[in-house]
């Protein structure tokens, strides 16, 4: 896999600069590859790239757009393994959820934008005006490294799918399987210009001291010649994005932190919600923006659900991520690590009740947390407000419904939960007076054709399906004669 270029214009080419960013393993802590530091030199070579392929790609029907997305597919399908294991090496996916969940759900999400572009799209008609939804342009897609190519699929096959083109830019902890999704991309064909990535530090705050002027992800937000930018991210981060793309009124979309609530009504079947809910909180290592972080239990049921959960938990030994056999795997980074850690002595300091501790019977090498269960979480404490990103579950009681509803919207965040009943009518209702953009009931399947993001400082816009198709699609009216109908 060559990672000592960018892809630019349907070749690779050498950084303007001559900075390299180390990628770890963080099972093994070793260094497995270097990547190039780009800057804003890079970021306007690959944007000047994607403006000069955009009108003959917004110019090709919806077949032809079909036929090069298809194409995608096919080749990512035939090295999906190849692909997982990358993303296991670069960021610690367990190989057991790595094909499932890090491949085979991006495939399923470029699937159904094949199909969404066999639909006809006809130009709505009202009264003397044709009104067409044309590609807004050229996209800044900027990706995390806790989903690397699913994030990075969402953005990328919707915007190429609407007739776009995209410089991506991924996060510097996990870029390897954007360089694997370069290499698909260039043995599909793609036309020159439609897809680039440039590799980088996202912003000033997280390149290291030696360095000096704006970062990747800053250069792209900032280019007066990209039209939308797309991210996945943390909220501080996101704010960063906005703020910049401010400057020059581009379109932005923001999926950022979440903290869901798991709630479960005093009639739920305690035994699937907690199940369920560990698994949730605890898959990727915690390392999800909508994991269900806080199970809400009736104070009557608090001590049932406490053995559930440890119980639960307990099933999650972390171990090496190659092993099929393993469930938890480690964190991301060793900065990762002591930021979860420090929640843990927070949790403690603040009078949460500790179950199960992550902090024991851990590997010797890697950057991993076991799972970690507190009980009698108060709803103002740090555990139960802000983004852990690890696997630590804080189980907060409550006394009423309406108490249930006040504690889940109680964040400053609203990305995703759950809501646990025997009456499914009663479940949805309550449902219904949560504040997040996507909640399961009684354990509904996440579903990819679904509009997918958040409400407050869980970011705006949406991602996957129609929703997401027309995030990247803008509008225009013809004004015919004839008068108003």
């Amino acid at each position: 896999m060559q990672v000592d270029a960018f892809f630019v214009g349907g070749r690779w080419l050498a950084a303007a600069g001559d900075g390299r960013i180390p990628v770890e393993n963080p099972a093994t802590e070793e260094v497995v590859a270097h990547v190039p530091e780009g800057g804003p030199a890079d970021v306007d070579r690959a944007v000047v790239a994607a403006r000069a392929a955009w009108p003959m790609w917004a110019g090709l029907s919806r077949d032809e757009r079909a036929a090069h997305l298809r194409r995608i597919h096919e080749i990512l399908t035939e090295r999906r393994d190849e692909m997982a294991a990358t993303i296991t090496t670069e960021m610690g996916a367990p190989a057991r959820i790595a094909g499932p969940i890090q491949v085979d759900l991006p495939l399923r999400v470029l699937e159904s934008y094949v199909d969404m572009l066999g639909k006809a799209d006809e130009p709505e008609r009202t009264g003397n005006s044709l009104v067409l939804r044309e590609p807004v342009g050229v996209v800044g897609a900027i990706t995390p490294w806790n989903y690397p190519l699913h994030q990075a699929m969402a953005k990328i096959a919707a915007a190429l799918a609407a007739g776009c083109t995209v410089v991506h830019k991924p996060s510097e902890v996990a870029p390897l399987s954007a360089y694997r999704f370069a290499e698909v991309a260039e043995q599909a064909g793609l036309p020159a210009g439609v897809y680039n990535l440039v590799t980088g530090f996202g912003e000033l705050a997280s390149r290291p001291a030696s360095r000096v002027g704006a970062g990747a992800g800053e250069a792209l937000a900032a280019h007066p010649g990209v039209d939308m930018i797309s991210f996945t991210g943390s909220t501080r981060a996101g704010r960063r994005v906005a703020e910049l793309a401010a400057r020059t009124v581009k379109r932005v979309t923001l999926e950022l932190g979440g903290k869901s609530a798991n709630l479960a009504l005093p009639d739920a079947d305690l035994a699937a919600a907690v199940k369920v809910g560990v698994a949730n909180c605890l898959l990727n290592s915690g390392q999800t923006c909508t994991a269900w972080t806080r199970l809400l239990v009736h104070r009557a049921r608090q001590d049932e659900a406490v053995d559930l959960a440890r119980e639960a938990a307990r099933r999650y030994a972390p171990g090496d991520p190659t092993d099929p056999q393993t469930r938890l795997g480690p964190l991301v980074s060793a900065p990762q690590r002591e930021r979860v850690l420090g929640f843990i002595e927070r949790g403690t300091a603040e009078g949460a009740r500790l179950i199960l501790d992550g902090r024991v019977d851990l590997p010797e090498r890697g950057h991993f947390v076991g799972p970690t269960v507190f009980a009698d979480v108060a709803p103002d404490a740090a555990i139960a407000q802000e983004e852990i990103f690890g696997p630590v579950l804080s189980i907060i009681p409550y006394e009423d419904e309406d108490e249930a509803v006040a504690i889940a919207n109680g964040t400053p965040y609203g990305l995703a939960g759950a809501v646990w009943s025997a009456d499914p009518e009663h479940a949805q209702a309550v449902a219904r007076r949560l504040r997040a953009g996507q909640i399961d009931i009684n354990g509904g399947a996440f579903n990819p054709l679904a509009p997918f993001g958040g409400f407050g400082q869980s970011g705006y816009g949406r991602e996957l399906g129609e929703h997401g198709f027309e995030e990247f699609r803008t509008t225009k009216s013809l004004q015919l004669p004839g008068g108003v109908a």
